[in-house]
């Protein structure tokens, strides 16, 4: 067949010529498409569309050598785009390109088909199969040849390969180090680069920067950075060195020939931030060893960092407050760092770059661990402000944080009164609200810290953030929930805060974590018991149990055994109730009732009497009948009572303004004095309260009740007493099923023993309540008996008794005994 001379002028026609059996079309055909791929990412879109990948991958394996380096020559163009590398795979080209690596194949094939693997493994997939396959001996292979274009794509792809552990501990073994040192030196920047960057990725493994050591990778390293030729190469050279300075060994090994005071006069005297930056990283990588930080430290190392504080470039600050944040773990170096240190991190707090300010404030956290003398500092440096700012950061590191350190200030009373001064705990609700375990755990913790004070506690209460808080006891993780039920079980040190929290759900969950083996702590029982201590008549009405700590006080109430699942209600709530045939609510009120002023013109008189209340009356112009009595006005119910009542013309003080108007309604609802329960406190008081003995005081307190309550009862008479029927005409009468114990003149077991133990805690003697079943209750105390008759000055133990209120009134009966048994109804 004659020599048939073909013009084409579309790609598609090339790509039909390489089916070609003929090899000088496919040479041809192959130049002609490497030639139209060259000129854009479009022409290689267009090509694949065109079915060209498929011939072409057949062609990277003839037998014609000129065929083959064309046909890789368009691969290695050709793969740089990510859908031409995704048919690569499919195909498992990697095979064939690996195989086009042996030392055989010519310069080119070499050149380009490292090209085209160092396209495929910037994909995690291909670096699979380039590593399964054996791709990397090759490829360390050809970093000795002599085309400086294979070395940089052999090395490219080299580098992608080792961000996966397995190539990064294959190359160890296949021992590149030294074919990478000996890239350094190379004259081309991009192959030095490359071998930098490498260093870096590989030197994270200690296995690694040991073989670097040996082979003196370190000086090398130091010769790159004191040329000034090679300061593109600073940076990476700097992350080399600052992973090698993690081994104490090459530390050690570094100060000995002088490389550490070079790296340290080179931070000073450098001028490129970036530089400057990574010299501090590799510093800071240092730091994390004990032995390093002391080595460090002998070399003064804390000053190079204070004054890096005032660079003017954000990463460096950010760089040497993360250095100075290891080196706190130093007792010398962190003591170093106060002076001078302190006040410029509470400097970088306000600033704009949210890095430098979480840098800062971590920087803050670990100086002030453990150390009272920088946390005065940071108080002493105006650091309160902006931290408790700092709290509503948009890091959740700055914020965790920031709540560190203000929770290692509360150590000190006279500082922690300084920063609740400023609005702490309102700024702690934000980061209790986060979704953050960490911000949520040191939140928490911080609320621990200052709520031990109760201005705190209040603050806390009024600005909503007993909510958030009890939310974390349901949190999944361990440490968020410890610190959670810490500050719980600190925010239940007062009544208020006590009530609001059970209010919110907080026993139910403090029940439910101590149930669990996995979730309960040590602050979880502790938190429940303290809640209920400070909240008595839940915990009555939860555990029927009082103990002789738990004193009765004012607003107690007994609503009967609280069943699991039912919401515990107010006295207020259950006081606004309608009237019903259920258990009647007993309540304990012997503070008298709190008196409201109501002015009535613009002028008036104020007059304050014995019991410290202050009344207003009106009629300023009659001064001097002031002396005989005056008019007083009391609010009960909504409405005005007047009553007349002596005073002292000392006690007289002259209001010039007042409002016109009281507001009845909105007086704070509380209940109504119960005179009859504070005559009886005043008649023990007198009565009782002056015997000798502890056991005298509790028979004689024990008939008090049973005559206050109906007196003794016949056991053969009890259900003749009637005391449910006195009950209810008590609760008709007060249209209310809420009864004030003074009202109860027919009392069975539970009304004597709550009165007993009212009383009995306001004259100091101690006694526990317990309910039991039936309408049952009973007080304990502990006596010590008389000492055997001929025996003086023996202290015998004391004994528990269980006190008869109902059949022989005085009686003490010991625990345990039958006699004891039969009174409680066992």
């Amino acid at each position: 067949f004659d020599p048939l001379l073909i013009e084409s002028k579309t790609a598609a026609t090339a790509v039909l010529m390489l089916s070609s059996p003929e090899e000088e079309v496919l040479i041809k055909a192959c130049e002609a498409i490497y030639k139209f791929a060259s000129k854009g990412d479009e022409n290689k879109v267009t090509l694949l569309g065109l079915g060209a990948v498929e011939p072409l991958y057949k062609l990277i394996s003839h037998e014609n050598p000129t065929v083959r380096r064309n046909a890789i020559t368009v691969f290695g163009i050709m793969a740089s785009n990510p859908d031409v590398r995704k048919l690569l795979r499919e195909l498992d080209a990697t095979n064939s390109l690996i195989s086009r690596l042996a030392p055989e194949e010519d310069v080119v094939i070499h050149e380009f088909a490292t090209l085209c693997l160092a396209h495929m493994a910037s994909e995690y997939t291909s670096k699979i199969q380039i590593f399964e396959q054996g791709g990397l001996e090759p490829l360390i292979r050809l970093l000795g040849s002599p085309d400086p274009d294979v070395k940089k794509n052999s090395v490219e792809c080299i580098y992608l390969l080792v961000q996966d552990f397995q190539s990064r501990a294959a190359v160890r073994e296949l021992n590149i180090i030294p074919a990478l040192l000996e890239l350094l030196k190379s004259e081309y920047p991009v192959i030095q680069l490359l071998a930098l960057k490498t260093l870096e990725v590989i030197s994270n493994d200690r296995e690694t920067r040991v073989i670097l050591t040996e082979h003196q990778g370190l000086d090398q390293l130091l010769k790159i950075l004191e040329t000034k030729e090679f300061s593109d190469l600073h940076v990476e050279a700097l992350a080399v060195v600052g992973n090698c300075l993690e081994d104490v060994d090459t530390m050690q090994s570094i100060q000995r020939s002088g490389g550490l005071k070079k790296l340290l006069s080179f931070i000073e005297v450098s001028t490129i931030p970036d530089v400057q930056k990574n010299a501090v990283r590799a510093i800071a990588k240092a730091a994390y060893d004990s032995e390093n930080r002391k080595i460090l430290n002998e070399h003064e190392v804390e000053m190079c960092l204070v004054n890096l504080l005032g660079n003017d470039n954000d990463g460096v600050k950010a760089a040497a407050s993360q250095a100075i944040s290891a080196m706190c773990e130093n007792l010398a170096s962190k003591r170093a760092f106060g002076p001078q240190g302190i006040p410029q991190l509470v400097q970088l707090l306000s600033s704009d770059n949210e890095e430098v300010k979480e840098s800062a404030v971590v920087a803050l956290a670990n100086l002030t661990a453990a150390s009272p003398s920088n946390a005065s500092a940071v108080a002493e440096a105006e650091g309160i402000e902006p931290l408790i700012n700092t709290l509503s950061a948009q890091r959740d590191g700055a914020v965790a944080n920031a709540a560190a350190v203000l929770a290692n200030m509360a150590m000190q009373e006279p500082l922690r009164l300084s920063v609740l001064s400023q609005g702490a705990m309102r700024a702690l609700v934000g980061p209790l609200r986060s979704t953050n375990s960490r911000v949520q755990s040191t939140a928490a913790f911080a609320v621990a810290a200052f709520a031990c004070d109760a201005d705190a506690r209040t603050e806390l209460r009024n600005a909503n953030g007993l909510g958030p808080l009890i939310e974390l006891l349901r949190s999944r993780n361990d440490e968020v929930r410890r610190n959670a039920c810490w500050a719980v079980m600190v925010c239940a040190s007062d009544e208020p805060t006590a009530i609001e929290l059970c209010r919110l759900g907080a026993l139910e969950n403090l029940e439910e974590i101590n149930l669990s083996t996995g979730h309960k702590n040590n602050f979880s029982k502790g938190a429940l018991e303290k809640l209920l201590d400070n909240n008595l008549s839940q915990k009555y009405g939860q555990m029927g149990y009082l103990s002789s700590s738990n004193i009765i006080t004012d607003g107690f109430y007994d609503c009967g055994q609280i069943q699991p699942g039912v919401k515990f209600l107010s006295l207020e709530e259950l006081s606004k109730q309608e009237l019903t045939d259920r258990r009647a609510i007993i309540f304990i009120n012997a503070k008298p009732q709190n008196t409201v002023p109501i002015p009535f013109r613009p002028k008036s008189v104020c007059i304050k009497c014995s019991g410290g209340e202050l009344f207003c009356w009106s009629n300023f112009k009659n001064y001097s009948i002031l002396k005989k009595g005056y008019i007083i006005f009391y609010v009960r119910k909504g409405k005005v009572k007047r009553e007349e009542e002596k005073v002292k013309e000392e006690d007289v003080q002259i209001i010039p303004e007042v409002q016109d108007e009281v507001n009845i309604e909105n007086v704070p609802w509380s209940p109504p004095c119960d005179i009859v329960l504070l005559e009886y406190i005043n008649d023990a008081s007198k009565t009782i309260l002056p015997l000798t003995t502890t056991w005298k005081q509790v028979v004689a307190l024990a008939q008090f009740v049973a005559d206050k309550m109906g007196g003794p009862i016949e056991r053969d008479r009890l259900h003749d007493f009637g005391w449910e029927l006195h009950i209810s005409e008590i609760e008709f009468e007060l249209k209310c099923n809420v009864v004030p114990i003074g009202k109860v003149k027919k009392g069975t077991f539970y009304h004597r023993a709550l009165l007993f133990k009212v009383i009995a805690d306001r004259i100091g003697i101690g006694c526990s309540l317990v309910r039991g079943e039936y309408n049952r209750a009973w007080n304990e105390v502990k006596l010590v008996d008389d000492s055997p008759q001929g025996i003086t000055g023996l202290l015998l133990p004391p004994q528990e008794y269980i006190i008869d209120l109902m059949f022989e009134p005085g009686n003490l009966m010991k625990q345990g005994s039958a006699e004891a048994d039969r009174y409680k109804c066992i």
